[in-house]
Protein backbone atom coordinates (compact mmCIF):
# COMPACT_ATOMS: atom_id res chain seq x y z
CA UNK A 1 0.00 0.00 0.00
CA UNK A 2 2.63 2.45 0.86
CA UNK A 3 5.81 1.53 -1.54
CA UNK A 4 3.76 0.62 -4.58
CA UNK A 5 0.41 2.89 -3.83
CA UNK A 6 -2.08 -0.36 -4.06
CA UNK A 7 -5.55 -0.44 -2.64
CA UNK A 8 -6.31 -2.08 0.04
CA UNK A 9 -8.63 -4.50 -1.65
CA UNK A 10 -6.26 -5.45 -4.02
CA UNK A 11 -3.92 -6.01 -1.19
CA UNK A 12 -6.53 -7.92 0.52
CA UNK A 13 -6.49 -10.13 -2.67
CA UNK A 14 -3.00 -10.61 -3.45
CA UNK A 15 -2.49 -11.63 0.15
CA UNK A 16 -5.34 -14.30 -0.40
CA UNK A 17 -3.67 -15.82 -3.63
CA UNK A 18 0.03 -15.71 -1.98
CA UNK A 19 -1.47 -17.51 1.29
CA UNK A 20 -4.58 -18.86 0.83
CA UNK A 21 -5.34 -16.29 4.41
CA UNK A 22 -8.63 -14.07 4.27
CA UNK A 23 -7.42 -11.07 5.74
CA UNK A 24 -10.56 -8.22 6.19
CA UNK A 25 -9.78 -5.00 4.54
CA UNK A 26 -9.48 -3.13 8.21
CA UNK A 27 -6.93 -5.40 9.53
CA UNK A 28 -4.57 -5.29 6.45
CA UNK A 29 -5.35 -0.80 6.43
CA UNK A 30 -4.23 -1.55 9.95
CA UNK A 31 -1.41 -2.77 9.45
CA UNK A 32 -0.18 0.79 8.28
CA UNK A 33 -0.36 2.43 11.78
CA UNK A 34 0.56 -1.06 13.84
CA UNK A 35 4.14 -0.75 10.79
CA UNK A 36 4.39 3.28 11.98
CA UNK A 37 4.44 2.84 15.56
CA UNK A 38 7.32 0.55 15.16
CA UNK A 39 9.17 2.80 13.52
CA UNK A 40 8.90 5.64 15.87
CA UNK A 41 12.61 5.21 16.91
CA UNK A 42 13.94 4.77 13.85
CA UNK A 43 11.89 7.92 12.31
CA UNK A 44 13.75 10.17 15.27
CA UNK A 45 16.95 8.90 13.92
CA UNK A 46 16.79 9.70 10.77
CA UNK A 47 15.68 12.89 11.08
CA UNK A 48 18.49 13.75 13.33
CA UNK A 49 21.18 12.00 10.69
CA UNK A 50 19.35 14.64 8.34
CA UNK A 51 19.95 17.92 10.68
CA UNK A 52 23.61 16.46 10.72
CA UNK A 53 23.99 16.40 6.90
CA UNK A 54 26.56 18.27 4.93
CA UNK A 55 23.70 19.45 2.29
CA UNK A 56 20.23 18.99 2.39
CA UNK A 57 17.51 19.40 -0.03
CA UNK A 58 14.10 20.30 1.09
CA UNK A 59 11.06 20.41 -1.39
CA UNK A 60 7.21 20.38 -0.72
CA UNK A 61 4.04 19.17 -2.26
CA UNK A 62 0.38 19.82 -2.40
CA UNK A 63 -2.07 16.75 -1.72
CA UNK A 64 -5.46 16.16 -0.86
CA UNK A 65 -6.28 15.41 2.29
CA UNK A 66 -10.18 14.11 3.71
CA UNK A 67 -13.57 13.31 2.74
CA UNK A 68 -13.47 17.07 1.65
CA UNK A 69 -9.92 16.53 -0.58
CA UNK A 70 -8.79 19.45 1.56
CA UNK A 71 -5.44 20.76 0.74
CA UNK A 72 -2.45 19.65 2.81
CA UNK A 73 1.21 20.02 1.88
CA UNK A 74 3.81 17.14 2.20
CA UNK A 75 7.41 18.50 2.85
CA UNK A 76 10.24 16.55 2.54
CA UNK A 77 14.07 17.13 3.23
CA UNK A 78 16.45 14.39 2.42
CA UNK A 79 20.12 13.36 1.12
CA UNK A 80 21.35 10.93 -0.99
CA UNK A 81 20.84 8.64 2.13
CA UNK A 82 18.21 9.50 3.82
CA UNK A 83 14.17 10.72 3.41
CA UNK A 84 12.11 12.05 6.01
CA UNK A 85 8.94 13.79 5.73
CA UNK A 86 6.33 15.67 7.20
CA UNK A 87 2.48 16.73 6.68
CA UNK A 88 1.13 20.15 7.16
CA UNK A 89 1.02 23.33 5.38
CA UNK A 90 3.55 26.02 3.77
CA UNK A 91 2.81 28.36 6.65
CA UNK A 92 6.08 28.89 8.71
CA UNK A 93 4.72 27.75 11.82
CA UNK A 94 4.62 24.03 9.46
CA UNK A 95 8.35 24.97 8.73
CA UNK A 96 8.87 25.17 12.40
CA UNK A 97 7.68 22.07 13.01
CA UNK A 98 9.55 20.29 10.18
CA UNK A 99 12.22 21.09 11.82
CA UNK A 100 14.53 23.95 9.34
CA UNK A 101 16.14 25.59 11.58
CA UNK A 102 17.51 22.59 13.20
CA UNK A 103 19.60 21.75 10.16
CA UNK A 104 23.49 22.33 10.50
CA UNK A 105 24.20 22.58 6.69
CA UNK A 106 23.83 23.78 3.71
CA UNK A 107 20.05 23.68 2.22
CA UNK A 108 19.33 23.12 -1.34
CA UNK A 109 15.46 24.69 -1.83
CA UNK A 110 13.32 26.12 -4.45
CA UNK A 111 13.57 29.51 -3.46
CA UNK A 112 9.97 29.34 -1.59
CA UNK A 113 9.80 32.52 1.03
CA UNK A 114 9.56 30.38 4.05
CA UNK A 115 13.45 29.29 3.78
CA UNK A 116 14.47 33.32 4.09
CA UNK A 117 12.30 33.83 6.87
CA UNK A 118 14.35 36.21 9.83
CA UNK A 119 13.64 32.75 12.44
CA UNK A 120 15.93 30.70 9.88
CA UNK A 121 18.85 33.39 9.60
CA UNK A 122 21.13 30.40 10.46
CA UNK A 123 20.56 28.94 7.22
CA UNK A 124 23.28 28.49 4.33
CA UNK A 125 21.96 28.41 1.19
CA UNK A 126 22.01 26.66 -2.22
CA UNK A 127 19.10 27.88 -4.25
CA UNK A 128 17.91 25.32 -6.53
CA UNK A 129 19.47 25.84 -10.19
CA UNK A 130 16.93 24.11 -11.83
CA UNK A 131 14.07 26.23 -10.83
CA UNK A 132 16.62 29.00 -11.90
CA UNK A 133 16.92 27.55 -15.08
CA UNK A 134 12.65 27.09 -15.73
CA UNK A 135 12.77 30.98 -14.57
CA UNK A 136 15.59 32.22 -17.42
CA UNK A 137 13.76 30.11 -19.63
CA UNK A 138 10.60 31.74 -18.99
CA UNK A 139 12.35 35.24 -19.50
CA UNK A 140 13.92 34.13 -23.17
CA UNK A 141 10.28 34.10 -23.61
CA UNK A 142 9.23 37.41 -22.12
CA UNK A 143 12.15 39.02 -23.82
CA UNK A 144 12.63 37.05 -27.04
CA UNK A 145 15.06 39.90 -28.30
CA UNK A 146 17.45 39.68 -25.19
CA UNK A 147 20.64 38.08 -24.89
CA UNK A 148 20.92 37.92 -21.42
CA UNK A 149 18.75 35.06 -20.23
CA UNK A 150 20.63 32.66 -22.59
CA UNK A 151 23.85 34.12 -21.39
CA UNK A 152 23.16 33.45 -17.62
CA UNK A 153 21.92 30.11 -18.62
CA UNK A 154 24.57 28.56 -20.44
CA UNK A 155 26.76 29.69 -17.53
CA UNK A 156 24.74 28.51 -14.93
CA UNK A 157 24.37 25.15 -17.35
CA UNK A 158 28.40 25.31 -17.97
CA UNK A 159 29.45 25.42 -13.99
CA UNK A 160 26.60 23.07 -12.92
CA UNK A 161 28.01 20.31 -15.67
CA UNK A 162 31.97 20.86 -14.45
CA UNK A 163 30.98 20.61 -10.75
CA UNK A 164 29.36 17.26 -11.50
CA UNK A 165 32.57 15.70 -14.07
CA UNK A 166 34.90 16.92 -11.19
CA UNK A 167 32.97 15.37 -8.45
CA UNK A 168 32.47 11.61 -10.20
CA UNK A 169 36.26 11.98 -11.28
CA UNK A 170 36.97 12.79 -6.86
CA UNK A 171 38.80 15.83 -7.72
CA UNK A 172 38.60 18.43 -5.06
CA UNK A 173 37.47 21.47 -6.97
CA UNK A 174 36.28 22.47 -10.42
CA UNK A 175 38.93 24.77 -12.77
CA UNK A 176 39.00 28.31 -11.41
CA UNK A 177 39.74 30.01 -14.23
CA UNK A 178 36.36 28.19 -16.07
CA UNK A 179 34.62 29.02 -12.85
CA UNK A 180 35.82 32.52 -12.70
CA UNK A 181 34.61 33.01 -16.72
CA UNK A 182 31.55 31.72 -16.19
CA UNK A 183 30.94 33.99 -12.71
CA UNK A 184 31.83 36.78 -15.14
CA UNK A 185 29.27 36.00 -17.68
CA UNK A 186 26.65 35.58 -15.11
CA UNK A 187 27.33 39.11 -13.69
CA UNK A 188 27.54 40.55 -17.16
CA UNK A 189 24.16 39.27 -18.23
CA UNK A 190 22.93 40.02 -14.43
CA UNK A 191 23.79 43.80 -14.88
CA UNK A 192 22.49 44.09 -19.03
CA UNK A 193 19.15 42.51 -17.63
CA UNK A 194 18.64 45.00 -14.82
CA UNK A 195 19.34 47.80 -17.05
CA UNK A 196 16.95 46.04 -19.55
CA UNK A 197 13.88 45.54 -17.16
CA UNK A 198 13.49 48.68 -15.16
CA UNK A 199 11.75 48.13 -11.69
CA UNK A 200 8.04 48.68 -10.61
CA UNK A 201 8.05 51.87 -8.63
CA UNK A 202 5.11 50.68 -6.89
CA UNK A 203 5.65 49.13 -3.48
CA UNK A 204 2.29 46.60 -4.11
CA UNK A 205 2.11 46.41 -7.78
CA UNK A 206 3.79 43.19 -9.49
CA UNK A 207 7.05 43.59 -10.90
CA UNK A 208 7.90 42.90 -14.59
CA UNK A 209 8.83 39.26 -15.71
CA UNK A 210 12.57 38.76 -14.42
CA UNK A 211 13.29 41.20 -12.86
CA UNK A 212 12.96 39.30 -9.05
CA UNK A 213 15.10 36.93 -10.89
CA UNK A 214 17.78 39.61 -11.99
CA UNK A 215 17.83 41.02 -8.41
CA UNK A 216 18.21 37.50 -6.61
CA UNK A 217 20.98 36.98 -8.86
CA UNK A 218 22.71 40.14 -8.04
CA UNK A 219 22.05 40.13 -4.27
CA UNK A 220 22.52 35.86 -3.67
CA UNK A 221 24.81 35.11 -6.29
CA UNK A 222 27.30 33.31 -3.87
CA UNK A 223 24.49 31.58 -2.53
CA UNK A 224 23.27 30.84 -6.33
CA UNK A 225 27.19 29.07 -7.27
CA UNK A 226 27.52 28.18 -3.93
CA UNK A 227 27.84 24.78 -5.64
CA UNK A 228 30.97 25.71 -7.79
CA UNK A 229 33.09 26.18 -5.48
CA UNK A 230 32.03 23.46 -2.96
CA UNK A 231 30.95 20.09 -4.55
CA UNK A 232 29.74 18.75 -1.72
CA UNK A 233 26.32 20.54 -2.44
CA UNK A 234 24.12 20.03 -5.02
CA UNK A 235 23.31 22.77 -7.52
CA UNK A 236 19.73 21.44 -7.38
CA UNK A 237 17.16 20.14 -5.34
CA UNK A 238 16.18 17.06 -8.13
CA UNK A 239 16.77 14.78 -4.70
CA UNK A 240 13.67 16.12 -3.43
CA UNK A 241 11.98 16.16 -5.94
CA UNK A 242 12.38 12.21 -6.56
CA UNK A 243 11.48 11.38 -3.23
CA UNK A 244 8.33 13.37 -3.42
CA UNK A 245 7.06 12.04 -7.07
CA UNK A 246 5.65 8.75 -5.10
CA UNK A 247 3.07 10.59 -3.44
CA UNK A 248 2.06 12.29 -6.56
CA UNK A 249 1.93 8.27 -8.16
CA UNK A 250 -0.41 7.70 -4.93
CA UNK A 251 -2.64 10.28 -5.59
CA UNK A 252 -2.97 9.59 -9.10
CA UNK A 253 -4.10 5.75 -8.14
CA UNK A 254 -6.45 6.84 -5.26
CA UNK A 255 -7.22 10.40 -5.18
CA UNK A 256 -7.38 11.34 -1.67
CA UNK A 257 -5.80 10.08 1.75
CA UNK A 258 -7.90 10.09 4.79
CA UNK A 259 -7.74 10.39 7.81
CA UNK A 260 -4.25 12.53 8.82
CA UNK A 261 -3.05 10.28 11.33
CA UNK A 262 -2.78 7.20 8.43
CA UNK A 263 -1.21 10.25 6.16
CA UNK A 264 1.76 11.07 8.76
CA UNK A 265 1.69 7.27 9.43
CA UNK A 266 1.96 6.52 5.39
CA UNK A 267 4.94 9.02 5.05
CA UNK A 268 6.76 7.56 8.32
CA UNK A 269 6.91 4.22 6.70
CA UNK A 270 7.89 6.02 3.22
CA UNK A 271 10.62 7.48 4.72
CA UNK A 272 11.92 4.70 6.36
CA UNK A 273 11.71 2.45 2.82
CA UNK A 274 13.55 5.16 0.88
CA UNK A 275 16.00 5.24 3.54
CA UNK A 276 16.43 1.81 3.44
CA UNK A 277 16.93 1.63 -0.27
CA UNK A 278 19.37 4.26 -0.53
CA UNK A 279 21.17 2.07 2.34
CA UNK A 280 21.17 -0.70 -0.89
CA UNK A 281 18.54 -3.07 1.12
CA UNK A 282 15.54 -4.43 -0.24
CA UNK A 283 12.20 -2.40 0.66
CA UNK A 284 10.22 -5.78 1.37
CA UNK A 285 12.91 -6.94 3.46
CA UNK A 286 12.64 -4.04 5.40
CA UNK A 287 9.36 -3.45 5.72
CA UNK A 288 8.61 -7.78 7.07
CA UNK A 289 11.62 -6.27 9.37
CA UNK A 290 9.52 -3.15 10.63
CA UNK A 291 6.42 -5.34 10.97
CA UNK A 292 7.84 -8.27 13.23
CA UNK A 293 8.93 -5.41 15.95
CA UNK A 294 12.70 -5.35 14.34
CA UNK A 295 13.16 -2.43 12.38
CA UNK A 296 16.28 -1.84 10.11
CA UNK A 297 17.77 1.40 12.02
CA UNK A 298 20.25 3.64 9.40
CA UNK A 299 23.79 3.49 10.52
CA UNK A 300 25.58 6.51 12.66
CA UNK A 301 26.77 9.37 10.11
CA UNK A 302 30.66 8.40 8.98
CA UNK A 303 32.99 10.85 10.82
CA UNK A 304 34.49 13.85 8.33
Amino acid sequence: MVVHAIPVARCVELVGSLTGAAPSAGWVHSLIERTAAMLATVDARIRTLITLAYAVCCDETPIRVGARKAKRYLPVACTQRYTWYHLGDRSLATFKDFGLGELSGVVVHDRYQNYDAAVFAGLVHQPCCAHILRDLADAAECYPQANWPAQIADALRDLIHAANTARDAGLPSIDPDFRDTRLTWICSGTAIGLAEVDRNPDPKGKQPPGRCLLEMLHDRLDDVVRFAFDLGVPPTSNQAERDLRPAKTQQKISGRLTPETVIRARYRIRGYVSTAAKHGLDQLAALRDAILGNPWKPPDRAPA
